[in-house]
């Protein structure tokens, strides 16, 4: 039997939509992968919480802990703490370090669990005024914090250090001295002012070329002490012309959620790893693709990501620091939790018009596990939302 939604269209009007049958990708992998896969995970919201949404958080531990343990029975590693779980956006400092504690905690006893966590400047006040040795210190501080329950670091871009720095040379100081000191290689993570406008001219300058030429001269030089580079401003070409000059040692992971497929397929003289907010929503393509990859079959592989790219796109649209609704969005159809609440009441953040779409390409892409579910969960969104079924 066909289950038939109706959706919203620009001009007012709604349209039947049918669904198409679940694409039954498998619950968990066990095979090798041939790419390190991290996916950025979010935060489940307590809807029941008596806060503030705007100025406080309240995480629903239990539910967020299940999702990072449907992520590793993927196959999937965890990125914790990340922009996806609305670190400085919602999440701050002291709740991003007990989600770390609790994440390093789930992992520990399972076989092949994976997670690096962000360590970041974000406890440092916004307003205040701060020098380039306060930012190491900043940097210093949480790096021991994580460190000192077993977690591995990615070394988060910081909107402190874009106020405090003159110069690429103040960017080279700061990431010299912080890498000189880590216990174990880290993912450095360069995001784009796209998905955080307060780090516009990161490198020092906001000329892209220029700032590319300081990371990797920065990233080459400690090459010993880094893991991977994850780069974060949706432009393939500027990717896969970084990872050409990265030292053979260092790891490229895309943070591409406009073209992951290509980049981490590679070409002639590399690939990419990944570390994406988009493996979060489409969490079991990126999987079964992955275990594709790995078993040589690259047709299979574009089959299943293929029809995930423009559900991405469409979730990562500007602008772009929003993309967090669209993947809880993609949780609650699927699931993983019953409401749709989010940490800073980011549930607002998108137009109905804007789910609407989502909810047809993530259909067309075969992401429902339960259809009749996504279905009902649509509907009650719409009908909260004021459309009239």
């Amino acid at each position: 039997m066909s289950i038939i939604v109706p959706l919203p269209a620009a001009d007012g009007s709604l349209a039947p939509y049918t669904l198409s049958d679940a694409a039954h990708f498998p619950d968990r992998i066990t095979r090798p992968l041939n790419r390190v896969a991290l996916a950025a995970a979010h935060v489940v919201a307590d809807p029941h919480a008596d806060i503030d949404p705007w100025l406080q958080a309240a995480p629903d531990w239990e539910r967020t802990i299940a999702y990072r343990e449907y992520l590793w029975d993927l196959g999937l590693g965890v990125a914790e703490a990340m922009d996806t779980a609305q670190r400085g956006m919602g999440l701050d400092w002291p709740m991003a370090l007990e989600l770390i504690k609790r994440s390093v905690a789930a992992a520990r006893g399972r076989e092949g669990a994976v997670v690096f966590s962000g360590a970041g400047t974000d406890h440092l006040d916004p307003a205040g005024t701060y020098t380039v040795d306060d930012v190491i210190r900043a940097y210093e501080e949480q790096i021991a914090a994580i460190e000192a329950v077993g977690g591995h670091i990615i070394l988060m871009a910081s909107r402190a250090l874009v106020r405090a720095a003159r110069s690429a040379d103040d960017y080279a100081r700061v990431y010299q001295r912080v890498l000189s000191q880590v216990r174990q290689p880290v993912i450095i993570h360069w995001l784009g002012d796209m998905f955080d406008p307060a780090l516009a001219g990161y490198w020092g300058t906001r000329d892209l070329g220029k700032a590319m030429d300081t990371a990797v001269a920065i990233i080459n030089a400690s090459a010993a002490k880094i893991d991977g580079v994850k780069i974060s401003l949706l432009d393939k070409d500027r990717e896969i012309a970084m990872r050409r000059r990265l030292d053979k040692a260092v790891k490229m992971y895309t943070g591409d959620d406009f073209n992951y497929a290509e980049l981490i397929a590679g070409d002639e003289h590399g690939y990419s790893h990944a570390l994406l907010g988009i493996f979060d929503a489409i969490a079991p393509a990126a999987a079964a693709s992955l275990a594709a990859l790995a078993g040589g079959d690259l047709a299979k592989f574009h089959a299943i990501l293929a029809p995930t790219v423009p559900l991405s796109r469409h979730i990562f649209r500007a602008p772009t620091r929003f993309y967090k609704t669209g993947v809880v969005f993609m949780a609650y159809l699927n699931g993983h939790q019953d409401h749709f609440t989010m940490v800073g009441g980011q549930e607002s953040a998108r137009s109905t018009l804007h789910l609407a779409e989502l909810f047809r390409l993530a259909d067309k892409a075969g992401l429902f596990r339960d259809p009749e579910r996504a279905a009902a969960r649509m509907k009650a969104v719409l009908a909260v939302r004021g459309v009239a079924l």
